[in-house]
């Protein structure tokens, strides 16, 4: 597959994911980002920890920039205290060289990434359950 081809799917399936499905794909690109970090000061690869602590660091703000404090309530301001100290820890590795920062990130990544993928698959079971009533 060509690297046009491979562009133009990727922008498409962004473009038609859901909601929830971008949420899960935001913390997937943090996680990958964050290892590739980790691997980059293990690798004494400066400029590759600064990208990737970068990327990383800007998927987090985005997640925190569209935290509905309406909706959310006390879990969103709960996010919101995750994703700063979160973003912190991006600047400390970054600054330091440190991995510490960066491996506790992604200890709090992929818990928040599990704790999504269960609540997404819920909301898909009690949608379908509903879609099954209105059928019946």
């Amino acid at each position: 597959m060509n690297k046009n081809a491979y562009q133009k799917y990727k922008t498409t399936s962004v473009q038609s994911a859901s909601r929830e499905k971008i949420l899960l794909m935001l913390y997937e690109g943090a996680i990958k980002f964050t290892k590739l970090a980790i691997k980059a000061i293990e690798e004494k690869k400066i400029a590759d920890r600064g990208m990737n602590i970068g990327r990383a660091f800007d998927i987090i703000m985005e997640l925190n920039n569209t935290l509905d404090h309406k909706v959310g309530g006390e879990v969103a301001n709960q996010l919101e205290q995750l994703y700063m100290f979160m973003m912190d820890q991006y600047t400390k590795a970054n600054i330091s060289g440190n991995p510490e920062p960066l491996q506790s990130n992604l200890k709090l990544l992929q818990t928040l990434y599990d704790g999504w993928v269960q609540a997404v698959e819920k909301i898909k079971v009690e949608n379908q359950n509903q879609e099954d009533k209105k059928a019946g």
